[in-house]
């Protein structure tokens, strides 16, 4: 069992073939705000590991980082990378994880866990270019393509490149809260929030030249989130219509209006449940739920718990 009093053990396994960005999203993560985590990078072996570009990296650690490790990353690889069949080496050193370690994949490396069997009967994804390959070869993983991230409890998958950024942060706000977890993204200047469930392709991330976008109408509604925002308020403001606002918000967000809306209002409410003694009812009130059991609902579905259980998990004043 992990000890609450000591920053959590992090190991980042390298294999070759590494993408040098994905290799850097942990340490960068959890190391943000000291004292809550420690980050090692590792190899099957101790020596160098060849990246995907042009040169190689040295590491710090061989396979036995992996044995005391309450996090286990593998970080994605370059598709040449990606064997038939895992190495023994591989194998040996995803033998050392120990019963209990959360194991994370970024990318690519959602292969090498179904590989090792790890993800057999479980929810998991990858990029959504590997999509075929990755059903032909494991059509007994539950592969959602279409997500940045899945939490199965002890293992976790990520889609491609910076949705790696997106589970470490979740990881952080899992177990420290999202005040925590907001405070990092500031210090990585990153987005704070973005849901597992929200699509990972974005078919037009910046609209046409000419046309006007919905980042205006999304910042406003982060701004007025205390108050009642209806579809036609929104297209008013960009100057669209109702169905035309939709159609491009969702192109931009790769989530839909209601739904992105639901998930900023669940995510301010947990800022307000952890730093704040406000009643149930008034932090619904000041994140646009028209009631407290609205907000226990929305609560309950987006995080399998209760605003009071939340609360008393992660508020500073616990």
């Amino acid at each position: 069992m992990t000890d609450p009093q000591r920053p959590q053990r992090v190991a980042v396994l390298a294999l070759d073939g590494a993408y040098p960005f994905e290799l850097g999203i942990p340490s960068r993560i959890f190391e943000a705000v000291p004292g809550l985590y420690t980050v090692a990078t590792c190899s099957v072996d101790g020596g160098p590991v060849r990246t995907a570009s042009d040169f190689s990296v040295t590491v710090g650690h061989g396979p036995e980082l992996l044995e005391d490790a309450d996090i286990v990353i593998i970080t994605s690889i370059d598709t040449d990378f990606i064997p038939a069949s895992l190495n023994p080496t591989v194998i040996a050193a995803l033998g050392r994880v120990r019963p209990g370690a959360r194991i994370v994949s970024i990318c690519t490396a959602a292969f090498i866990l179904a590989a090792a069997g790890l993800l057999d009967g479980r929810p998991a994804t990858t990029h959504w270019r590997l999509t075929s390959a990755f059903r032909a070869r494991f059509p007994q993983v539950r592969l959602d393509p279409d997500v940045l991230f899945v939490d199965d409890g002890d293992v976790l998958t990520s889609a491609g490149a910076a949705s790696g950024v997106d589970v470490c942060l979740h990881i952080v706000r899992s177990d420290h809260g999202a005040a925590v977890a907001n405070t990092v993204a500031r210090q990585c200047v990153v987005p704070p929030y973005r849901d597992g469930g929200q699509a990972q392709y974005i078919e037009a991330p910046l609209p046409p030249a000419g046309e006007s976008g919905t980042s205006e109408a999304r910042a406003w509604a982060l701004e007025h989130l205390d108050t009642a925002i209806g579809l036609e308020d929104w297209a008013r403001r960009a100057g669209m219509s109702a169905r035309t606002f939709s159609r491009r918000f969702s192109a931009e967000a790769g989530v839909s209006p209601g739904k992105w809306l639901v998930a900023q209002r669940v995510a301010r409410a947990r800022g307000l449940l952890e730093t704040t003694d406000l009643a149930v009812d008034r932090v619904a009130a000041q994140v646009g739920f028209a009631t407290g059991a609205s907000l226990r609902q929305h609560f309950q579905a987006a995080l399998g718990s209760s605003p009071r259980a939340y609360r008393a998990t992660f508020s500073r004043a616990a």
